[in-house]
């Protein structure tokens, strides 16, 4: 097992397979889109296999695939495939925007992917395009089908806005009613990569549970697992649940089991901090796999206390873009 220097489990590994996306949600990336990394510039896919297996070997137990979005990569089934191989993982996830993801749900489900986190910030066609700049809302309800017809456990992650999705969050809480999903509102921050310094927080999670009990005062506190980000509410009588994520407030650091490795191969040990190794050069220039492990060593006996600390040091309040980061 890992343990940091702060004596918490590392067994989760968030691992982005690309910064390219084919939405322009306004939270996430300017409308126009990033500069998008070359093609050498990005982790092979034998780099990531090469990544993973000694991460795994190390005592990673879980791990999610995320982008940018994950399905606009070319042949990227052919690396899942091969990631779900691995002997000592226990769990192979993956987030998307739910775009191109239908047509490969059953392939998902045959290689043991058991849960998906699916983007959906709005239920709304017309909301939908305004946050996405796409009009893709169909093909993203279309996947949400395609998963729960699969018996695949979906997520729902919403962000949400300050004039933009706030009249979503009761829609969403009500799509727990008939469906065994699990919605998880989660807090904006500031990884919008347009440069502007992000000002602060008008929905933390204390109000968007306070506009829930509004509507849902019969809501109850259920049991959060291990290592949840989320704060875990159940309606009586629906089928599917409610969390909600600090994500910028940040009050789960003291549990945080995860780490994180960008599309250009960048470990992050927090999603605050501006990456503490580059695996991708340890492994084109050559290092054998025990001088790999020992370098990721190192940087796990050194992470960050939390969230705020990781941004301390030396952030100049002007944050990437997720899609760069890895959501």
């Amino acid at each position: 097992m890992l343990i940091d220097n702060h004596g918490r489990p590392i067994n989760y590994l968030r691992l982005a397979v690309t910064d390219r996306c084919n939405l322009r949600c306004f939270y996430c990336m300017p409308e126009d889109g990033l500069n998008w990394l070359s093609r050498k510039e990005l982790m092979s896919y034998e780099e990531m296999l090469r990544a993973c297996t000694l991460l795994v070997s190390m005592g990673i137990q879980k791990i999610r695939i995320t982008g940018g979005e994950p399905f606009v990569r070319k042949d990227i089934m052919s690396l899942l495939t091969s990631i779900s191989e691995l002997k000592g993982l226990d769990e192979l996830s993956i987030t998307t925007n739910g775009v191109l993801t239908a047509p490969y749900v059953e392939q998902l489900k045959n290689i043991g992917v058991k849960s998906v986190n699916l983007s959906l910030d709005t239920l709304d066609a017309g909301r939908f395009f305004a946050i996405t700049r796409r009009d893709e809302f169909a093909a993203v309800m279309a996947t949400l089908d395609e998963l729960l017809k699969h018996d695949i456990e979906v997520k729902i992650n919403a962000v949400v806005m300050d004039g933009k999705n706030t009249q979503d969050i009761i829609p969403l809480v009500e799509l727990t009613k008939e469906l065994p999903v699990s919605v998880r509102f989660i807090e904006e921050m500031p990884f919008n990569g347009d440069g502007h310094i992000y000002t602060g927080l008008n929905w933390d999670h204390i109000r968007i549970l306070d506009t829930i009990k509004e509507h849902f005062p019969e809501i109850k506190k259920i049991e959060d697992p291990a290592y949840s980000t989320a704060y875990n509410y159940h309606v009586p009588g629906h089928k599917g649940d409610v969390g909600i994520i600090a994500a910028y407030s940040r009050t789960f650091c003291g549990t945080c089991n995860r780490v994180r490795i960008t599309p250009q191969g960048t470990l992050k040990n927090c999603l605050y901090d501006n990456g503490v190794l580059n695996v991708k050069d340890l492994i084109r220039a050559g290092k054998s796999d025990a001088d790999v492990k020992e370098s990721l060593l190192i940087a796990f006996n050194n992470r960050v206390k939390d969230g705020w600390e990781a941004e301390s040091l030396g952030s100049t309040g002007i944050h990437e873009s997720m899609a760069t980061i890895g959501g």
